[in-house]
């Protein structure tokens, strides 16, 4: 289960699930259900996903559009050793923010 929780004008959605093919359309609805009025702020707390696989990789990338397309952005934070690898072996890395902590991924937003 994917937990959408609003911090002001950004949302953090967490899980202790795997982000995969299994739950890809649960982690999608959650990511709507943190558009609201105005543009989405997202951060996705990878800090206790164990493992994502292609199909989580395409919800990422599903998200961060569905975000543009209503004026805002989605970044990651906290991904561990093995997730921050998959990012970056499939370049996902380049085209989603990926911040080592919650506090700097929120800030991103102010900038």
């Amino acid at each position: 289960m994917y937990q959408c929780k609003r911090s002001g004008t950004v949302a953090t959605i967490s899980s202790s699930q795997s982000l995969g093919c299994e739950n890809q359309a649960d982690f999608l609805k959650s990511v709507e259900s943190c558009f609201g009025n105005g543009q989405p702020r997202i951060v996705v707390d990878l800090g206790s996903v164990p493992l994502m696989d292609s199909a989580g990789l395409e919800a990422l990338l599903e998200a961060r559009n569905r975000c543009s397309k209503l004026g805002g952005s989605i970044v990651l934070a906290r991904p561990n050793a093995l997730c921050r690898d998959i990012l970056r072996i499939n370049e996902v890395d380049r085209e989603l923010n990926v911040f080592e902590d919650i506090v700097n991924a929120m800030g991103s937003f102010a900038k």
